[in-house]
């Protein structure tokens, strides 16, 4: 696999994968559904950010666990992040920042994050 690129709407934010997402989950949690946006999960050694350090806002509820970034610019959510980082190895990228060719290539599930925590397919 070859190492594919995402972006924010207006090019701020780009990251850099090394592979494209075989999987991706779409979560129908109260803040995933109202983000519109589907997740690929990587290691953090697996994903650079161009430039390394984004222009990104955060935000965090409920038990701040998890820092959900977007461009401070177009406002697009770019990737969420354990807090703190060092708990956990996996992040979630904004997979509809990827090229569509390279989205519809991915298997998507779906995954009850409202009530039963558990994917339904």
């Amino acid at each position: 696999m070859s190492a594919v690129e995402a972006s924010c709407h207006c090019g701020v934010v780009r990251l850099i994968l090394d592979a494209a997402p075989e999987v991706v989950t779409e979560c129908n949690c109260s803040i995933c559904r109202r983000y519109g946006v589907i997740w690929a999960y990587y290691a953090p050694e697996q994903v650079r950010f161009v430039p390394a350090r984004p222009d990104t806002d955060t935000y965090m509820w409920d038990d701040r666990s998890l820092a959900f970034h977007r461009c401070r610019t177009c406002g697009c959510v770019t990737h969420w992040r354990p807090e703190p980082q060092r708990e956990q190895n996996r992040m979630g990228i904004n997979a509809r920042l990827l090229d569509p060719s390279v989205l519809a290539l991915a298997q998507v599930r779906h995954l009850d994050g409202a009530v039963s925590e558990a994917y339904l397919d």
